[in-house]
């Protein structure tokens, strides 16, 4: 049976996501990942209009917010080398599910079909779970690649949050009551949000957010926004997990003589 719904649970998850992103995403692109090269600059209007309904903010100033975010996003995920090493990334990550129906099975735990309507209903409760999936297919080389994958998203994140404050507080009127309002809807996102980056590889959570934050400011109190722009000059130059929590060791080692 284990080996049956394997196949079937991952199907049905990877639609449920689809889905799920389809009616909750602002842009073209939901998540911080590789955008491809001369890809159009997307926002999906009725997603947009109705959230700014929900919180009561200004029409034109959320759809601004929101072509500004993809922009940033384009410029730090479109540098070839930013882009292909979040590709490299991922793809491993993705490469790196393993098929186990024993744990699988362990994780569905015993019931008996033939108990009627109840074991029905437990099983469906199971199957709802996104911790059933990972937790049977995740590997200890995903693992291993989490802290690096980690550390790039939460460097390009925090570089994008400070060019959003850096234009946008002076372009858009609202700027602050709408920025509080969208990080405050991506660090408390659901379940079904949750599952979409833990499948991808994706630890998008408060604390990495602040990680990144922390990071940027770090290098820009320090050798100010010229030298952040060197975090895409060099393939070098994209810092280790490590790094972006001490930035004066990124600093340090980007300066090293050859």
């Amino acid at each position: 049976l284990s080996q049956m719904l394997g196949p079937m649970m991952l199907a049905m998850t990877t639609g449920s996501m689809v889905g799920h992103l389809a009616r909750n995403a602002l842009g073209g692109y939901e998540l911080p990942v590789p955008r491809l090269v001369d890809a159009p600059v997307l926002i999906l209007l009725r997603n947009v209009d109705s959230f700014g309904e929900e919180w009561s903010l200004d029409r034109d100033d959320l759809r601004l917010w929101v072509c500004l975010r993809e922009v940033a996003h384009h410029a730090a995920l479109g540098v070839p080398h930013v882009r292909d090493r979040l590709t490299d990334l991922l793809q491993r990550h993705a490469a790196g599910f393993e098929r186990d129906p024993q744990a699988l099975g362990e994780r569905l735990g015993g019931f008996d079909l033939s108990a009627g309507p109840e074991a029905l209903a437990e099983l469906q409760e199971t199957l709802g779970d996104p911790d059933a999936i990972l937790g049977a297919v995740r590997s200890p080389a995903q693992e291993a690649l989490q802290p690096e994958l980690t550390a790039l998203v939460a460097a390009v994140t925090g570089f994008v949050d400070h060019v959003m404050d850096h234009i946008g507080g002076p372009l858009i009127g609202s700027y602050p009551m709408l920025t509080e309002a969208l990080r405050r809807r991506r660090v408390e996102a659901d379940a079904s949000d949750r599952f979409v980056e833990r499948i991808l590889g994706l630890e998008l959570d408060r604390g990495q957010y602040e990680r990144g934050t922390a990071f940027v400011d770090g290098i820009v109190e320090r050798v100010g926004p010229d030298g952040l722009a060197r975090l895409f000059d060099d393939p070098a130059h994209l810092p280790t997990p490590s790094e972006v929590d001490a930035p004066g060791l990124w600093l340090a080692r980007i300066d090293l003589p050859d």
